[in-house]
């Protein structure tokens, strides 16, 4: 759109541009135009464009992608928007904070790409609510005050290097690519703004605990002036701990690189199953199909021979009667990187289920003592990978931890979200859960 365009837009719906919202509208038609070319869209992309305003990216967006979703924090310019692409089928607008937008209402969508002239104001919060993990998101480009980003790409020892830099840096390549002057928007900000391309890291980090690794770099730059020894848990000798990661002894926060942070959070890390997804020699009762014990074998044997064997799933519920579900780690033998259950594992030779899942629970989800209810008995099959799979319902209140080697991530979701999600893709997720989901559906 052009200058006079976006303020004919503003005044048609009485639209004052906020400064405490950061409402700066790009009127820069070939700015437009190139910003939305570094989205790379191709056929079958979903784009979620944060603060679409007077649709200035939109305009290029929409001809491109297959599936558009608008967020729009301003109920005027979001009904504006509505008006517009009241016709256009695979265009969804939503009048929503994006900052709080549910993520989780995405997921039936699949992999995202995401978009957007973000505000100053909120910019921030809105990259962690789309950007935190488990994220949808395949690529985004998006364009903030330029300091902000400057923080995002900093480097150790300098001034912009911080949390912020450790959180997004852990987990996304950012590049950034253009600087915009304020005569592009309307009204013109004070400040230069950037348009930055983010895509998921390629660096192939050993297995954490980012909510660990996100405690120790919070402790660490609370006072980023003083030695880093000061902040640091104290169950480990910090001399010991500085000739493992090799550091000095007097470092600070900042003088640490983004590897050196996440060999900490691995050496701090006290979980027992934090370098260990599974054990191949793990012994397991072989069963036929009345689950009846015919002898004893090694994990490795019993998953190569497929024979009939036994597991537990547990579907976990908070106050909301939503479901935990895990993400399984990517070093797991079976389905790697799909969702499961909140907590699943094999009978040990001789373990009865209650006994199991009581277990599965603690090492998976350091739940304790957790109310539980028998629901059903799940047949060998293809699908439960030849178990005999005892299904159990379990009440939590309190927050849970898992071992990084095990499950990449954890979140809550409503039962309507994952029937949804389930639905739109079975593929996401291991297919043990999927018949644990139907069973549970069907009681």
């Amino acid at each position: 759109m052009t200058h006079s365009e976006v303020r004919e837009a503003l005044n048609q719906y009485e639209v004052i541009p906020s400064k405490k919202l950061g409402q700066n509208f790009l009127c820069d038609q070939n700015v437009a135009q190139w910003i939305v070319d570094q989205l790379e869209i191709k056929p079958g992309d979903t784009v979620v464009e944060v603060g679409p305003g007077t649709g200035a990216l939109t305009e290029f967006v929409v001809p491109v992608a297959d599936k558009v979703i608008l967020i729009e924090f301003d109920a005027r310019l979001a009904d504006r928007l509505k008006t517009i692409f009241a016709e256009v089928d695979h265009v969804t607008v939503h009048h929503a904070d994006a900052a709080r937008f549910d993520v989780r209402d995405l997921f039936p969508t699949g992999p995202i790409k995401f978009l957007g002239n973000l505000p100053y104001s909120s910019g921030g919060a809105i990259l962690r609510n789309f950007l935190n993990r488990p994220s949808l998101v395949t690529r985004a480009v998006v364009m903030l005050q330029k300091e902000f980003i400057d923080r995002i790409v900093a480097k150790p020892r300098t001034k912009d290097y911080g949390i912020l830099s450790l959180r997004m840096q852990a987990e996304w390549d950012s590049q950034p690519i253009k600087t915009v002057p304020p005569e592009a928007f309307y009204p013109r900000p004070q400040i230069d703004s950037t348009v930055m391309v983010v895509e998921p890291t390629k660096e192939q980090w050993p297995a954490y605990d980012h909510r660990f690794y996100d405690e120790l770099i919070r402790r660490g730059f609370a006072q980023r002036r003083k030695m880093l020894r000061k902040a640091m848990p104290e169950h480990l000798d910090w001399s010991t701990v500085c000739a493992e990661v090799e550091i000095t002894e007097t470092c600070r926060a900042e003088e640490l690189s983004l590897k050196t942070w996440i060999e900490l959070t691995r050496l701090y890390d006290e979980h027992p199953l934090k370098d260990l997804p599974q054990d191949p020699n793990e012994i397991f009762d072989v069963v036929d199909e009345q689950d009846e014990v015919l002898r004893t074998e090694k994990r490795s044997v019993v998953h190569a021979e497929n024979l009939l064997h036994r597991a537990v799933h547990a579907l976990v519920f908070n106050k909301k009667n939503e479901v935990f579900l895990q993400k399984r780690s990517v070093l797991k033998d079976k389905h790697p990187g799909k969702w499961d259950s909140s907590a699943a594992g094999h009978l040990d030779a001789g373990e009865d289920y209650e006994t199991a899942v009581n277990r599965e629970l603690k090492e998976e989800l350091d739940i304790s003592d957790a109310p539980l209810k028998f629901l059903t008995k799940l047949a060998p099959s293809e699908e439960t990978g030849w178990e005999h799979i005892g299904l159990y319902l379990a009440a939590h209140t309190g927050g849970v931890r898992y071992p990084s080697s095990e499950v990449e991530v954890g979140l809550w979701f409503g039962q309507e979200q994952i029937d949804a999600w389930v639905a739109a893709r079975p593929q996401d997720f291991a297919s043990g859960f999927l018949k644990c989901w139907e069973a549970f559906k069907a009681q």
